[in-house]
């Protein structure tokens, strides 16, 4: 299986056996630079019941979260190894789920954005 399938694997365990909160505004996917010399990032999903595109902190309120199951990819071609390319793949990932994942109408029901928790966020869809 490629890494997009086991990012595929893992986020559709996520919402097959968890039920999003009514209160949920919006989705985010944290990144994390989980080992900086190796160029391994973690990713994380959190339902928050803020939302304010102006204003990235609405990210911090989270109603629910995958807490330690976190998706795990080490990046080894060397145009990935950057955290600002790691952020562009993840969020390429993200919106390929969305267009036609098996639980996508979970996340495309809300905001859904993605960004490294101590940056900006990339906001990847915008919910009608």
């Amino acid at each position: 299986m490629d890494i997009y399938g086991e990012f595929v694997s893992w986020l559709d365990n996520i919402l097959e056996n968890n039920e999003m909160p009514d209160e949920t505004k919006a989705f985010c996917f944290n990144l994390y630079e989980e080992s900086i010399e190796d160029y391994v990032y973690g990713v994380q999903l959190v339902a928050c019941d803020k939302f304010d595109e102006n204003d990235d902190d609405w990210a911090c309120e989270e109603c629910w979260s995958s807490e330690e199951n976190i998706f795990c990819v080490e990046l080894s071609d060397e145009a990935e190894k950057d955290w600002k390319a790691a952020q562009r793949l993840i969020a390429k990932w993200i919106e390929e789920y969305l267009e036609s994942g098996k639980y996508s109408e979970i996340l495309t029901a809300k905001p859904v954005a993605a960004g490294f928790v101590d940056g900006d966020l990339e906001l990847v869809y915008e919910a009608e």
